[in-house]
């Protein structure tokens, strides 16, 4: 870092000596410009970076933003039937007329063991479900839908339902396919950890 002390302004300039007034000038205009460089560097930096960044959103941040959005709208309307977006999530995932084994309702909807037993607790508490025993598998039970949980299920089915036309009905089968596409890409290239490589990041590192 440049030292911009009053007693180092003559050593910079290459000057042997300096009146008081003279120093005191010189002293002044330097730290001035430096003060302009710095903010007219930090305008380019931000300009380059945060601005550029800003205008040209990441892929991930899209798709966060855009999720989050669509969960808040789903769970403010799962909030007026006195539910939840998980729960709904959970509702459509059961099969309406046989139920469905708890152990391959995880996998199903990729939702943790402990936080699936929570949500099913709360729906049991409600009469959403009930537990039967699973003649296939003594370790399992099966969850099965009450009538209150079929109604429940059917409005949740509608949500979505709602949810899907709206946006088809904005947007064309182009745009539609194209969107799908990329979904389809993301989660490949994810499934097939073709992202974090390690080869290809130590390369660009070098």
């Amino acid at each position: 870092m440049i030292d911009f002390s009053k007693s180092s302004v003559a050593n910079l300039l290459n000057l042997q000596t300096l009146d008081a007034k003279t120093e005191q000038l010189l002293h002044s205009i330097l730290l001035c410009t430096h003060n302009f460089f710095l903010i007219y560097y930090a305008r380019i930096i931000k300009f380059y970076i945060f601005d550029t960044m800003d205008k040209n959103k990441s892929i991930d941040h899209q798709l966060r933003a855009t999720w989050q959005a669509v969960a808040k709208l789903y769970n403010e309307r799962a909030a007026k039937h006195d539910s939840t977006m998980a729960t709904a999530f959970v509702l459509l995932n059961i099969d309406f007329e046989n139920g469905t084994p708890s152990t391959a309702l995880g996998p199903l909807m990729g939702m943790e063991p402990t936080s699936l037993s929570r949500i099913l607790k709360n729906m049991e508490d409600k009469g959403a479900i009930s537990r039967e025993k699973n003649p296939e598998d003594g370790r399992s039970v099966i969850i099965k839908l009450t009538d209150y949980g079929k109604e429940m299920r059917e409005v949740s089915r509608q949500s979505v339902i709602i949810f899907n036309d709206a946006i088809r009905s904005n947007v064309t089968d182009e745009e539609l396919g194209a969107f799908f596409k990329v979904t389809s890409t993301i989660n490949k290239l994810i499934a097939d950890k073709m992202i974090y490589q390690e080869d290809k990041i130590k390369k660009k590192a070098v």
